[in-house]
């Protein structure tokens, strides 16, 4: 019998082994998403079934003044059990993301989530994914310190990000939306496509572990079957651009009342934010007769049909909705901002709906309202879309809710509610060559001073095995590059007479110390060389920057990564 060729031996082993691999992660991923979904489960019932669903039955008074009462809670258990923690839930998950060697901090994630809870249950105007994803996403960092040996380095944000796939796709009832905004949430431009299998299953488990306690019912509930005509689709595209528009300054609001938010005045700013959540609790009951401008926003969904909510009404609940999840954020409140962008892009796209005369029977612009405002505001317009179709259960609304995210990310610009996307994935030699010139800086190399005949210089040479040598003055003031090549210019029984500083390339460019690898190597592709000398300000001299650096540096990474 033949035996197998060595080459065919090893493929299959390493198959066999990559398919272990896989089964697993992917054994890994699910696990983390079944505890999550456990997690997240237990978390809504006791926030939303137990508390804010109480909260609704008590006099308007007491609904007005809870939040601040919330709030407060949230600020004693962040400083306390949380050990003096952000409010951030979505932003840690996307800083940690971003951070090669960092995972979830579990400190914190008790205090967190109990102030999820004293914000959420009390009627803060934030959303429930916020806690949810972090959970997951603490879940799966966890799982991922425990049984890290089956990951490659290359791969250790997986359990993370199935984890905070999971957590998403719990709370709303969308294992795809789920899996979908843990991939591109970290970046604007971009998906950590990477992590795909993992985040499906993760997401997937989750979901089936939720929803075998609560249902399957869709989230948002949609009237009328929406039309396909060139009206609408137009319509659609409009909606986007002013989602889009409307998103920068809901951005630009989040980031201002995160600001605030980090004020030195706790109790002041906790208080003014409770005072200004009351008022505008006040003013929605006062109009609707009923708190809408508070809580999670799911009951100004189940509202949006309601033929009495006039054009004007529907514009100041907006402007309501926007001011009490900015005051929220501002005292310190722990939630997400997934629902209020949801909330605010139904609004807006009932608003014009309505007021064009263009949706009267169905709630499409709602609908598609929530995709372009959604996807905008977290750059994620995949996810906002894949929202809509799984949250409503009717797929009739995806075209259109294509066609207006893509109109609404056009006029966003680099603006986002997080405070931490990356614009891109960078690839592997991007990663290099991004990094600070100070990782390659050579400063042992020998100098040689200007002044030096050039028999000295050769000497120099012979005895430091260099055929580059920066020359200097003046102690360490950077003149020039001087080489081996250079000393054929002048006649052998004239090196004595001849200083090295006369024939050095004084032409070369020089890099600076705060700049990037890229920037070196850019720098000495224009000049044709494979050296820079690196100098301050004053041109003082601080060490050389070379190509066999650079690879050597790469070489000592990629061993590394493996």
């Amino acid at each position: 019998m033949a035996g197998a060729l060595p080459g065919s031996v090893d493929t299959a082993g390493g198959e066999v082994r990559r398919a272990g691999s896989w089964a697993a992660t992917l054994t890994l991923a699910a696990i983390t998403g079944a505890v999550t979904g456990a997690g997240v489960t237990a978390y809504e019932l006791v926030t939303d079934r137990m508390l804010y669903e109480r909260v609704l039955e008590l006099p308007p008074v007491l609904q007005a003044i809870l939040p601040a009462v919330g709030l407060a809670v949230a600020l004693v258990v962040l400083r306390t059990i949380a050990r003096g923690a952000s409010p951030a839930t979505a932003d840690d998950y996307i800083r940690v993301f971003h951070r090669r060697d960092e995972q979830m901090d579990p400190m914190p994630v008790p205090g967190r989530m109990l102030a999820g809870i004293a914000t959420l249950g009390s009627g803060g105007a934030l959303g429930f994914e916020g806690p949810s994803l972090y959970l997951g996403a603490a879940i799966g960092s966890a799982f991922q310190g425990r049984f890290g040996r089956f990951f490659r380095r290359a791969d250790a944000k997986t359990l993370m990000v199935a984890g905070a796939a999971a957590g998403v796709a719990a709370i709303f009832k969308t294992p795809a939306t789920g899996a979908v905004f843990a991939l591109e949430v970290p970046y604007q431009d971009d998906t950590a496509h990477g992590h795909l299998l993992p985040a499906l299953t993760g997401a997937a488990v989750g979901y089936l572990v939720q929803v075998a306690v609560v249902g399957t019912a869709p989230l948002f509930p949609v009237s009328g079957t929406p039309p396909f005509d060139l009206r609408e689709l137009g319509g659609a595209l409009l909606l986007g651009l002013l989602c889009g528009l409307g998103a920068r300054g809901f951005s630009w609001m989040v980031r201002q009342a995160k600001f605030l938010g980090q004020d030195h005045l706790p109790a002041v700013r906790v208080g003014l934010a409770g005072a200004t959540l009351a008022a505008l609790g006040g003013i929605s009951w006062w109009l609707f007769g009923n708190m809408l401008a508070l809580g999670t926003g799911y009951q100004v969904i189940e509202r949006l049909g309601d033929p009495d909510m006039t054009v004007g009404l529907l514009a100041v609940l907006l402007v309501l909705r926007t001011l009490a999840t900015g005051a929220t954020l501002t005292g310190g409140g722990v939630g997400g901002l997934f629902i209020p962008l949801a909330v605010s892009g139904a609004l807006v796209g009932r608003l014009i709906g309505v007021g064009l005369g263009l949706d009267t029977t169905t709630t499409l612009f709602a609908v598609v309202g929530v995709a372009a405002f959604l996807g905008a505001g977290y750059r994620t317009p995949l996810a906002g879309v894949m929202f809509v179709a799984e949250a409503t259960g009717q797929p009739g609304f995806v075209v259109p809710g294509l066609l207006a995210a893509v109109a609404s990310q056009l006029v966003m610009g680099d603006a986002s509610v997080s405070l931490y996307q990356h614009t891109r994935r960078m690839g592997h030699l991007e990663r290099r060559f991004s990094m600070a010139i100070a990782s390659v800086i050579d400063a042992e190399v020998w100098t040689v001073p200007a002044d030096s005949t050039l028999d000295e210089f050769l000497d120099s040479m012979l005895l430091s095995r260099q055929t580059v040598v920066p020359v200097v003055e003046d102690g360490n003031r950077y003149v020039g590059i001087a080489r081996v090549d250079l000393l054929g210019a002048i006649p052998r029984d004239e090196w004595d007479r001849h200083a090295v500083g006369e024939v050095a390339d004084v032409e070369l460019p020089t890099a600076r110390p705060d700049w990037t690898i890229r920037e070196a190597v850019e720098a000495m592709e224009r000049a044709d060389t494979d050296v820079l000398a690196v100098v301050d300000d004053d041109r003082r001299y601080i060490g050389v920057v070379s190509i066999d650096e650079i690879v050597r540096l790469d070489e000592i990474l990629a061993r590394r990564d493996r």
